[in-house]
């Protein structure tokens, strides 16, 4: 088989935005270009790469073949590059890094220290829920994926390296916010806003009710972290949320925390990535710029 560098970057750019038109748009080329490019793409394999259903490109299984090798092609030459600089003595590149929204609230802190020390690093940043960061990584699509429940299995690599503790939350000024040491039956009464079905948080919610014997009353499933405190600010319920997610006084959103028995959930945000993925000299640094962190910060917010 032969295929041109291009057409492989045309083809991954079809994958992902679902048509011609739009890769054609995003690529800078004419439709026909793109049409062109891949009809001999395709009679190069030998079998159909994509069908149109309703306007909509779709992969046949020979194309998913075709975007898993030109995938690993596109970053195997992007590492290339970053080598290359490397060896020129230049902190340069591409960081692609995929995270699930809660960590949004504390990866944008880290990558902008990153970014100061390294200000040539080109950052491509993906914030998505759980699923679709697992889609990222089975595509490996990025440099490193940071998310709270990993994936089991052979095929990739997990790092713990922050903990994240969830806590219960309930309005200011809730009858049992000066409460201490309340038992999860003392709970039996309030409905709960938590996080949509599948979601990490929700997933260490269940697993961590179902080790109490309790299960709590929902009200709600949302798929925003800010939602949940909005709603429950304006007290419709209690909520299960990442201590991340919240102000240092919780009061300035008017939440608090509640000291209930078997709480905090005790979990950890986890480096993830495919096992045997080489690490572009960029992807290592930043690596190794999280890990750093975490060393520096007092032993009790690491334990």
């Amino acid at each position: 088989m032969y295929a041109t560098f291009r057409q492989l970057q045309l083809f991954l750019a079809v994958a992902e935005h679902g048509s011609i038109s739009a890769a054609a748009k995003a690529c800078h080329v004419t439709q026909p270009t793109v049409s062109m490019q891949l009809r001999e793409l395709a009679d190069s394999v030998g079998l159909p790469l994509y069908e149109v259903i309703g306007k909509r490109v779709f992969l046949t299984e020979a194309g998913q073949l075709v975007r898993q090798s030109a995938l690993a092609i596109r970053d195997e030459w992007a590492a290339l590059g970053t080598r290359v600089d490397a060896l020129r003595g230049l902190q340069r590149g591409c960081l692609r890094v995929a995270l699930v929204s809660t960590a949004k609230y504390f990866v944008p802190t880290l990558l902008g220290a990153f970014c100061r020390q390294y200000p040539d690093v080109e950052v491509s940043l993906s914030i998505l829920n759980r699923d679709g960061v697992l889609e990222r990584l089975q595509a490996n699509a990025d440099d490193l994926c940071i998310m709270s429940l990993p994936p089991d299995g052979d095929e990739v690599s997990r790092e713990a390296f922050l903990p994240n503790r969830l806590v219960v939350v309930a309005p200011a000024g809730h009858p049992l916010a000066a409460e201490q040491a309340i038992a999860p039956a003392a709970l039996a009464g309030e409905r709960f806003i938590l996080r949509e079905p599948g979601s990490g948080t929700r997933r260490a919610c269940e697993r961590h009710f179902a080790t109490l014997g309790w299960q709590p009353t929902v009200r709600m499933a949302l798929g925003s972290n800010e939602a949940i405190k909005h709603s429950v600010a304006a007290g419709l319920g209690l909520a299960v949320l990442s201590r991340h997610t919240l102000h240092a006084d919780p009061a300035v959103d008017g939440l608090a925390i509640l000291d209930v028995a078997g709480f905090p959930i005790h979990a950890n945000w986890y480096i993830v990535q495919p096992r045997g993925k080489r690490l572009s000299p960029i992807a290592a640094e930043f690596l190794q710029h999280l890990r750093e962190y975490v060393d520096s910060l007092p032993a009790t917010t690491r334990a």
